[in-house]
């Protein structure tokens, strides 16, 4: 979920300007006029009168002005643009910087399906023993099948001390909670109280027995690669000689923080180029600063946006080999715009490119070497092959 954060949007005072501005206006694009459709607004001037007039219960401007622009957003058919109500932006700015009332999940979809890929020790979850493979069906009563990640991420984040149910799918192992099995598996509900959570996004140790460095990177924050910092200067500190960067089921983030990180991985040149309807293009680029270590770079399905920046770098310019299964494959860049009032709107404004000038848009990125993992399995057969890798290129 690559974005810019806090594009400005011009702010209308009232709803009606707004409208009125569309009808008495044309738009101009490439050079020719195009009129709009005057019978389309009057519906949309008519289904507000006949609401306000006829429907059986009184309904604010405020909310029909408010229907109306998810609506419009919505008829995008794109699921990364979203109208952010009050609620759901002020929790969007939240998780990009890194610090929420939350329960201590990082969440994912798979198959459709918000699927939990870690949950975090200490956390509310981790305590009521929610894990890695989990399917949450339900929020709130809110089904989640289908849903867009930010809207679920929002749904189980709030305020410290407020209560929420999760509804939970997972293999059968005798859970105590257990209402009903299904096919094999077995459906429980928990409760959970949500806590002010502040998770790193950078973890790393130095291997037993080797001096390999570990790296986890979670998702991109704006305290990523401050965080990067720290673990690296560790990692000088014990003369390691190799990295394994993981970055499985890391769902994103925040651009410009991708870019930041890669400037410790990639060489001098491009990282990524964003591309524009407009046909302007940006550039990312690094200085050159890099590790010159041996690398190897753990990705999967759930391995997207800015992570696939990221990856795709670090393949295109050969400073590392990538491992494990291919990745989600969203190439677009969101704009995230203050609308006033407290509300945002994240908006699909542009593509990004790989190095090599790659689309992975619904493509996503092929691994250098597949190796298949199961989230439930007991052994990590990707780390064990990265692992390997690395030791070979270290004894050559």
């Amino acid at each position: 979920m690559a974005y810019y954060i806090n594009g400005k949007a011009p702010r209308g005072k009232r709803w009606f300007i707004f409208l009125g501005i569309l009808i008495f206006f044309a738009f101009i694009f490439s050079g020719s006029l195009i009129i709009i459709n005057y019978h389309n607004f009057g519906n949309l001037f008519k289904v507000i009168s006949l609401i306000r007039s006829q429907y059986l219960y009184p309904v604010s401007t405020k909310n029909l002005v408010e229907g109306a622009t998810k609506g419009i957003v919505e008829s995008l058919g794109d699921p990364y643009s979203i109208y952010l109500d009050p609620d759901t932006y002020a929790q969007l700015k939240e998780q990009i910087n890194g610090t929420f009332g939350g329960l201590g999940i990082l969440v994912g979809l798979k198959n459709d399906y918000l699927t939990v890929m870690r949950s975090y020790e200490g956390t509310p979850a981790y305590r009521k023993g929610i894990k890695a493979g989990d399917i949450v069906l339900k929020v709130n009563n809110r089904e989640t099948k289908g849903i867009d990640l930010d809207t679920a991420i929002g749904l189980m984040r709030g305020a410290a001390g407020t209560k929420v149910k999760l509804i939970i799918l997972r293999q059968n192992e005798g859970i105590k909670e257990a209402n009903q099995k299904l096919n094999g598996k077995t459906e429980f509900t928990v409760e959970l109280t949500r806590e002010e959570i502040s998770i790193p996004t950078v973890e790393g140790h130095i291997l037993k027995g080797t001096k390999i460095g570990y790296l986890t990177i979670s998702q991109f924050t704006t305290k990523t690669p401050t965080e990067l910092e720290v673990v690296l200067g560790k990692f000088k500190k014990s003369q390691v000689q190799g990295i394994l960067l993981d970055l499985r089921n890391n769902p994103g983030g925040e651009l410009r923080a991708a870019v930041e990180v890669a400037e410790k991985f990639i060489p001098k040149g491009p990282v990524v180029y964003v591309d524009y309807r407009s046909g302007k293009k940006d550039t990312y680029s690094v200085n050159g600063s890099n590790l010159t270590l041996p690398l190897v770079v753990l990705v999967n399905e759930a391995s997207a946006s800015a992570a696939e920046i990221l990856a795709g770098a670090i393949k295109d310019r050969k400073v590392g080999i990538l491992i494990g299964e291919k990745t989600f494959g969203k190439g677009v860049v969101q704009t995230v715009f203050d609308l006033g009032n407290g509300a945002g709107l994240k908006l699909t404004t542009a593509r990004y490119l790989t190095p090599a000038k790659h689309n992975i848009h619904r493509r996503g990125i092929s691994p250098d070497i597949i190796v298949k993992q199961k989230l439930e399995a007991e052994k990590d057969l990707q780390k064990e092959k990265a692992l390997e890798i690395l030791q070979q290129k270290l004894a050559a």
